[in-house]
């Protein structure tokens, strides 16, 4: 017995902008929780923020989800009592209960680093968007390839901080390849920058760049129709993700 693919492209597209969504959906619940209590406190600070952030962090990470980490990162000097904050919880290993990073936080250590400087927290400060960075091996956290998705907290016009999560790629992979197998044709799907998250064709491996006739144009270029490649391919926004489906290429 034989099955026959049934999803068209737009439908694959429109799963993957689904299973992000839900992701993007969390991380802006938290951002209005940091929010709100950023606004009670007459002198924000670490000692009042981090329990906060542990009560939705950690459940976040806690058993089979598809987040390894998430927390708030303060923008320097916006906390009475850190001028540099990290408060980021990791999944635990092999059944472990969730830890949080252990941080530098000291500007004069030698191992401190400049979190500022970093893509998923230098392009939201840039646009006050939320962002997508990745895939990259996350050597602070997990040493594999991850995806961040981080979003800024705004207090009175001022960005005092972001909100976010990791996703670890092989878990993304489990969620949406089968989705991605489905279609009626080969899929790969890249970042905004046209690096490969997962493809049904196992030569793109998570991470490299997909190159290709007019595949990186299209990627930068594609938003609510689909862009028809040279070679008789199509690349199909998913959603307002800043992710892109590139079929049959």
């Amino acid at each position: 017995m034989t099955t026959t693919a049934t999803r068209s492209a737009s439908e694959v597209a429109a799963h993957v902008a689904a299973t992000i969504d839900d992701i993007f959906a969390t991380i802006d619940g938290w951002r209005a929780l940091v929010e709100e209590q950023w606004t009670r406190d007459a002198a924000p600070s670490a000692a009042s923020l981090d329990p906060l952030v542990a009560r939705f962090a950690v459940p976040a990470v806690g058993g089979r989800t598809l987040l390894t980490g998430a927390g708030f990162v303060a923008a320097p000097g916006t906390l009475a009592d850190a001028e540099w904050h990290l408060a980021w919880w990791l999944a635990g290993v092999a059944g472990a209960a969730p830890r949080r990073l252990a941080t530098i936080d000291d500007p004069r250590h030698e191992q401190f680093r400049d979190y500022t400087t970093l893509e998923w927290w230098r392009i939201p400060a840039l646009t006050g968007a939320r962002h997508l960075t990745g895939p990259y091996v996350d050597y602070v956290c997990t040493d594999d390839y991850t995806v961040t998705i981080t979003t800024p907290v705004v207090v009175d016009g001022e960005m005092v901080g972001l909100v976010g999560a990791d996703a670890l790629v092989d878990r993304l992979e489990r969620e949406l390849l089968p989705v991605l197998r489905g279609g009626r044709a080969p899929a790969t799907l890249v970042n905004s920058s046209g690096r490969v998250v997962t493809s049904t064709d196992a030569r793109r491996e998570p991470g490299s760049l997909l190159r290709g006739d007019g595949i990186p144009e299209a990627v930068r270029a594609v938003d609510a129709a689909p862009v028809i490649l040279p070679g008789g391919g199509s690349v199909l926004a998913c959603g307002d993700t800043s992710l892109a489906l590139v079929i049959g290429a």
